[in-house]
């Protein structure tokens, strides 16, 4: 079993003002300092993760061609960078770029990089979830899914022929009768970074 934790890191952050991504985070996380970038963070819980969840061995980051500041800024991190030339036309071709340079896995969990909140412990238990045979798999804090969300691979195909700015939504609501809801206890899978102020925003 060979699950690939993907980071979506290719969004041009246009409300945010531009280099959201490097943004800094104000409060310290569990093994992660203040000041550390949102990014950078992200992909600490997804690194974090694989030693939590065996069958969680790859992160990937899909971020944007020449971005090469956050590209230095995750080279410390255990991960592959996959550039995506297709990013300025949204999430779902990211998405499509990350599945299509992982097409050997056998399922993915799909992870905003905008969302440094998320545990590593929420990111393992929905990869564990996967690996136990779900089809679907998401947290959920106090009845509210949330991000990441795990895909097995019969939904590779479809991932990967994605275009929009949608993301997988669309491949969710066509199968949210074999959607595993994961009970967490993590309000981080709610909470993303669209503005200055929602770094400060608990």
């Amino acid at each position: 079993m060979r699950i690939v934790g993907i980071m979506l890191a290719a969004g041009a952050a246009r409300r945010f003002g531009g280099a959201k991504l490097l943004a800094a985070i104000p409060d310290a996380l569990p093994g992660i300092r203040a000041g550390t970038g949102v990014a950078t963070a992200t992909a600490m819980h997804l690194a974090s993760a694989m030693h939590l969840a065996p069958a969680l061995t790859e992160v990937v980051a899909v971020l944007r061609p020449g971005d090469d500041a956050l590209a230095a800024a995750l080279a410390a991190i255990p991960l592959r960078i996959v550039e995506c030339a297709r990013a300025g036309d949204g999430m779902g071709a990211s998405l499509a770029c990350g599945v299509g340079a992982t097409s050997d896995a056998d399922g993915w969990v799909v992870a905003l990089a905008d969302m440094p909140w998320v545990s590593a412990p929420t990111i393992a238990a929905v990869a564990a979830a996967l690996a136990a045979g779900e089809d679907i798999a998401a947290p959920a804090y106090r009845g509210v899914r949330g991000h990441p969300v795990g895909f097995a691979r019969r939904h590779g195909a479809a991932l990967a022929a994605l275009s929009a700015d949608a993301g997988a939504r669309d491949i969710i609501a066509a199968h949210r009768d074999h959607v595993a809801i994961i009970g967490v206890d993590d309000a981080g899978i709610l909470r993303d970074v669209d503005t200055p102020a929602d770094l400060g925003r608990a």
